[in-house]
């Protein structure tokens, strides 16, 4: 059964005001049967000078015109359908070519596209699809040298050579149960990891490729390098599910995740294939190899910082919080997504890496004080604080407790720190709100001159942590609406905190 959306354009082809195609959307009437949503048709109108009161259903390269019943006051199917390419009739050759690009999007895309994600989906894919090959290639050739290092070019593959691989790749699985502990910090900054992964799978292959001129270091070489392959195969089978859930822009996460599944295996047979093809020219030769596999990995990582430089997230972790809330206290304005994300390094903590997209616009809302003020927080911020660390006198916890007893956190400056303590309640919507806190310290100490003089006093009247949890607690709904209205999602901060919480008793 097909769903049609009836419309009805009578009142247009009377209207002597309508000058140009104009679509409308009446009643929409479903058809009998229970499967009615197994076959979707988007009907629209196309009402032209020589077409009034015509609708067409489109479905992938197809469209069937419908025609208005004049005594029933319904549409009726023509006889037929028509081709996108049906101004190209006899030509054959573009309708099988329509035919295949249809059959291609079914495959490869998600049903609704471009609607069903967001705009930063294809470009993504492109430049996915372009390294899935360039590392398909690099394994072949990883593969090949391994097998003449274990004798496979010399004769049979003896049975201790077959032990050494089975025992390469067990060594290799311990680093993939290692690495997991650390998944609690993928989804903060999966840019990085993902580009970090990357790294890591290239140099195994490199590894992999010199096993030929050190034969007799097969088992810890290939061990290394099964640990760099299973490690990055972790961070990225973690890190995808995160890029997926932003593309899914009509909440179809499952096939956006199928379809990128799809891409996946046409990139990876392509790159085997030319694989297998430089791999006949190179043979046995390391060097034809390494310079190969240097080519190689060069279109390899170009085109994973491309891809990765495309996807525009709108969760929030402490990075892009404090940079969207840095130009809100400055100038009232949130920054767009893509501005917030064009200006995130790839490695936020890690100063000497900051590696950054280059936009190719220069940022229209985004200052450089907010960029200053988001680079300071990410060194000085620390989420999940322990209480006894920061707070030595009854006093100073007192009056911590008192000034945030309705708060599910506590912030306090600590040794150049700003400490972030979580209470057992703290929600990760008061997570974002310590962050909001946080910024607007920062906005204190940089514009007003206002400084830590003590727990105690910062907790009293005047003092300033007093005054910044005023005034967080009239604007951070503000700047989170605002935050919604720019596309961010504002429900949560995603962060991983160290485990401390505390419990008052109040």
């Amino acid at each position: 059964m097909y769903f049609y959306v009836f419309v009805s354009v009578k009142a247009v082809v009377a209207s002597p005001a309508v000058a140009a195609p104009v679509a409308m959307v009446g009643q929409v009437q479903t058809t009998g049967g229970t499967d009615v949503f197994q076959h979707c048709y988007k009907a629209y109108a196309n009402v032209q000078e020589n077409d009034k009161g015509v609708v067409f259903e489109v479905k992938g390269g197809r469209k069937t015109k419908l025609f208005v019943d004049e005594l029933s006051d319904e549409f009726v199917v023509a006889e037929g359908g028509l081709s996108f390419f049906s101004g190209l009739k006899g030509l054959k050759m573009a309708n099988v070519w329509g035919e295949c690009r249809e059959v291609f999007m079914r495959l490869m895309l998600p049903e609704g596209y471009p609607n069903s994600v967001t705009s930063d989906y294809l470009e993504y894919s492109v430049w996915r699809s372009v390294q899935g090959v360039a590392a398909q290639v690099s394994s072949v050739l990883a593969t090949q040298s391994l097998l003449y290092a274990v004798g496979l070019g010399k004769g049979a593959i003896p049975t201790a050579a077959a032990v050494n691989w089975v025992l390469k790749d067990g060594i290799g699985y311990l680093s993939k149960i290692f690495l997991s502990k650390f998944g609690r910090h993928f989804d903060v900054n999966p840019k990085g990891w993902r580009l970090f992964a990357d790294f890591l799978e290239n140099a195994a292959f490199g590894m992999e490729i010199i096993t030929p001129a050190f034969p007799h270091l097969f088992v810890p070489i290939g061990a290394a390098a099964g640990a760099g392959r299973s490690a990055a195969a972790l961070i990225q089978a973690a890190t995808r599910s995160c890029f997926y859930a932003g593309f899914a822009a009509q909440r179809n996460f499952a096939e956006v995740i199928a379809k990128g599944e799809a891409q996946g295996m046409v990139s990876k047979s392509i790159g085997i294939l030319l694989g297998i093809a430089l791999a006949n020219c190179i043979q046995a030769s390391t060097p034809l190899a390494l310079a190969s596999f240097g080519a190689v990995t060069w279109i390899h990582m170009f085109c994973n910082i491309k891809s990765y430089q495309s996807i525009q997230l709108r969760t929030l972790n402490p990075y892009r919080a404090s940079l969207i809330f840095g130009e809100y206290l400055l100038s009232g304005l949130v920054p767009s997504v893509k501005e917030v994300n064009d200006e995130e390094p790839f490695f936020p903590a890690l100063p000497l890496l900051s590696l950054k997209p280059v936009s190719k616009a220069e940022n229209r809302v985004l200052s450089p004080e907010a960029k200053e003020a988001a680079a300071t927080i990410e060194q000085r911020l620390e989420l999940g604080s322990k209480l006894s660390d920061i707070v030595k006198t009854n006093t100073d916890a007192h009056a911590l407790l008192d000034l945030y007893k309705n708060q599910g956190y506590i912030l306090t400056p600590h040794n150049g720190k700003v400490c972030v303590i979580l209470k057992d309640v703290c929600t990760p919507q008061d997570m974002l709100k310590s962050m909001f806190h946080v910024s607007y310290l920062y906005w204190l100490e940089k514009n007003v001159g206002l400084n830590s003089v003590g727990i105690s006093d910062d907790c009293g009247p005047g003092g300033m942590l007093q005054i910044s949890l005023e005034y967080v607690e009239r604007e951070f709904n503000h700047a989170k609406r605002d935050g919604e209205l720019a596309g961010w999602v504002t429900d949560s901060l995603i962060a991983r905190p160290k485990p401390h919480r505390i419990r008052p008793d109040y």
